[in-house]
């Protein structure tokens, strides 16, 4: 039972998007930049940062539906997702990939543990600035984003169904109410 009144049958993030349109503008806002956005780090790549940092945070909602959505946008890839999920080291992802995952889950820490010698590691396998700084904002903004659906305790159906659905409007729509 979530701790504010929503809308009935609005999952996760939905319902309190819904319920304040205000706050929905800015958050969906800045989620269609993350992660449709100018960058050279596909949606699809985005998405998993996005998946990745959710999963590691324990917000069902937010990595069912990332999860989903970088599988509509990988080729509907669920091994390759799934093996993020699971572990950074065995991940069939490029090796730049396996560093800015390993910084989202160290920005998904805190507490400053993005070291000088993991932002060395990236650069090596070729990370930009900017997808440094990309990166590194997913995962802060998906720490935002989960907590917020956690800490309403929103409804969180476990339908697999409902999820593949939605991952699949995130994947053709992307963010920004039309």
């Amino acid at each position: 039972m979530p701790h504010i009144d929503l809308p009935k049958g609005a999952p996760g993030i939905v319902g309190p998007l819904q319920q304040y349109p205000k706050t929905a503008k800015h958050l969906l806002g800045l989620a269609q930049e993350l992660l449709r956005g100018e960058s050279t780090l596909t949606p699809g790549e985005r998405e998993l940062i996005a998946a990745y940092v959710s999963s590691k945070n324990n917000c069902y909602f937010c990595t069912h539906s990332h999860s989903a959505a970088a599988r509509h946008l990988l080729g509907d890839n669920t091994d390759l997702v799934e093996q993020v999920k699971l572990g950074l080291v065995s991940a069939r992802v490029s090796e730049k990939m396996k560093a800015l995952l390993h910084i989202a889950g160290k920005v998904q820490q805190g507490e400053r543990s993005v070291s000088e010698e993991d932002v060395a590691r990236a650069r090596a396998e070729g990370a930009t600035d900017k997808e440094l700084h990309d990166s590194v904002l997913i995962a802060a903004a998906f720490c935002m984003y989960n907590r917020y659906v956690d800490g309403l305790t929103t409804w969180t159906p476990s339908d697999e169904d409902l999820y593949d659905r939605h991952g699949a409007r995130l994947a053709a729509n992307g963010y920004v109410v039309r």
